[in-house]
């Protein structure tokens, strides 16, 4: 039985990539065998949610530890006995000197992908001050970087294969709920109130490239958020609008979780 492509595709924002998945389900109902998909962005995760109120599939997630933000599907069919099998992950370490030069997520990102792999392939990534980078990727990318060398800019990168637990893993934050009053429900006072830094470092943050809303790149300071809108900044954790009231005095009182 094929599955309600064109429903699954009428309301998600990247078609091309859920309806690889969808091919992908559909494998896994012929052959009743289990599959792993490539890593998947926040936003197609979110998409790829119609899959699991399919009765006729089983989806997990993994992306190598708690807090991942790109994760691997698993699609299993509903009646399968087996047992869910292991992701298949590997860990990366991207050896540079960036004590003069400093770089990004994305930079790197791109530098991995100029050597020749493909972004599907590489999980989350992490900078690790100014020595360079590590990451979580699938086995064959770990296996083609390997020794791989590169260039972002004028430094030169060494990658090196690593098993997950020899990874250095980024910082968890403990989430906490906190509560702002602010004159109006702008982009800037809410990211201002969150992270605790200044209306002019947020600007300089949504310039840099270092601030998303609902993962997606911030444009403008100015816009207004509502409640469930989530806001990532680089090295600096992640805010969700929980809750938005007027107050007596014509405010906004907004309720923050910080992660």
């Amino acid at each position: 039985m094929s599955l309600p492509r064109d429903a699954l595709l009428r309301t998600c924002r990247h078609p091309t990539t859920m309806g690889a998945l969808i091919d992908l389900a559909e494998d896994v109902q012929r052959t009743r065998q289990p599959r792993w998909s490539p890593f998947l962005s926040a936003l197609v995760l979110e998409d790829a949610n119609q899959l699991e109120s399919l009765a006729e599939l089983k989806i997990s997630r993994d992306g190598g530890y708690p807090g991942a933000e790109r994760k691997r599907l698993l699609i299993q069919h509903a009646a399968s006995p087996e047992p869910e099998p292991p992701c298949p992950l590997a860990g990366l370490n991207v050896e540079g000197n960036f004590l003069f030069d400093p770089t990004s997520p994305e930079e790197m990102r791109l530098a991995l992908q100029r050597i020749g792999i493909a972004d599907e392939s590489l999980g989350d990534l992490w900078i690790r001050g100014d020595r360079g980078a590590q990451a979580i990727c699938t086995p064959e990318a770990a296996a083609l970087l390997q020794g791989q060398r590169g260039s972002l800019r004028e430094v030169i990168i060494a990658c090196e294969s690593l098993p997950l637990e020899a990874l250095q893993w980024p910082v968890q934050r403990v989430a906490r709920r906190l509560s702002s009053v602010e004159a109006s429900c702008r982009l800037d006072a809410i990211v201002s109130a969150g992270f605790g830094i200044s209306r002019s470092k947020v600007v300089k943050q949504i310039k840099e490239g270092r601030l998303r809303l609902n993962w997606e790149p911030v444009r403008l300071a100015s816009r207004d958020l509502k409640v469930g809108d989530r806001l990532q900044l680089q090295e600096r954790g992640s805010i969700e609008v929980m809750n938005i009231e007027r107050t007596k005095r014509e405010r906004w009182r907004v309720d923050i979780l910080r992660q």
